[in-house]
């Protein structure tokens, strides 16, 4: 169901707000470019920090924009399950493909914990859902025998998003559900996780370069593996500078330096450090994105 390069779409903000000509630009360039979907109100989107207005405003834009040229599965999770449910019914209201729900944070429930937030959701609203695993932001682990019974108990659980940054965890996932559609959370883990059984990317990078991650995407699947394997390594000191600060602060600051849209961000991210934003310039000099 979700398979090849999902983009972790950010948020662009001007004057406070949300920019919502810029967000519609950038929805166009992704839809031009090829992209498989969009995943608007993500880590990379901000969405912590956007009001449920913003975020529904978002979400219902992204729809619309998009236009069924490409998937929309919007962030959607919490660490209120009930508010989690609130959001997701949304989604399903204004016709997104799916949902993509974080695992809880800060609340760092039990295993059985996830299990049922994850139920009553996924029971409550009937709409495709992907998992959304990433311990360094929230504190706790999806298990692979979780992700499992999830996805045998809960029939619309169908793909998860893997941010565990182990390809041990993911490959014992991917053996205890062969059929959920894993999606790597790390641009620099694609394609190693490709070679393991996963199908495809929710790439932070794709913001700046869709063309070229789309292209290793494809090329591994169509069996033209020297290819990927080349993209790979050209993409790989791109992937680094997205993450030499707290992500998304690297790739607005990046998309600012590109004009695509404001590095604007909301507290308590804060502008990127200027040694950083050096190194950054360079590594998209060295991409040939902008002049040495």
């Amino acid at each position: 169901m979700f398979a090849g390069v999902y983009v972790a779409l950010v948020t662009p903000f001007k004057n406070g707000k949300v920019d919502m000509d810029k967000y519609r630009e950038l929805i166009e360039f992704q839809a031009e470019s090829g992209t498989a979907g969009i995943v608007p109100c993500g880590t990379t989107g901000e969405s912590s920090t956007l009001s449920h207005e913003e975020h529904e405003a978002v979400i219902e834009t992204a729809v619309k924009v998009s236009a069924g040229r490409m998937k929309v599965v919007p962030g959607t999770g919490s660490n209120n399950t009930a508010e989690a449910i609130r959001l997701t019914r949304f989604a399903r209201k204004v016709r997104a493909d799916g949902a993509l729900l974080v695992s809880p944070y800060y609340n760092k429930p039990t295993q059985g914990g996830l299990y049922a937030h994850f139920r009553a959701i996924a029971g409550e609203v009937d709409i495709p859902v992907m998992l959304y695993n990433i311990k360094s932001r929230t504190g706790v682990n999806i298990e692979p025998a979780t992700t499992a019974k999830l996805a045998a108990d809960c029939r619309n659980i169908v793909a998860v998003k893997e941010a565990s940054g182990s390809l041990d965890q993911m490959t014992a996932t991917k053996h205890l559900c062969p059929d959920i559609d894993m999606l790597s959370g790390d641009d620099a883990l694609t394609l190693p996780l490709l070679s393991v059984g996963g199908c495809g990317v929710v790439s932070v990078v794709a913001n700046i370069v869709p063309k070229d991650v789309c292209d290793m995407v494809s090329s591994y699947i169509k069996g033209d593996t020297a290819k990927a394997v080349e993209l790979h390594y050209k993409l790989h000191p791109l992937v680094k500078a997205m993450f030499i600060e707290t992500n998304p602060i690297p790739v607005k600051t990046a998309m600012g330096m590109l004009g695509m849209c404001s590095p604007e961000m909301r507290l308590p991210m804060s502008a990127m450090e200027k040694e950083n934003s050096d190194k950054l310039r360079k590594a998209l000099a060295g991409y040939g994105l902008i002049k040495k």
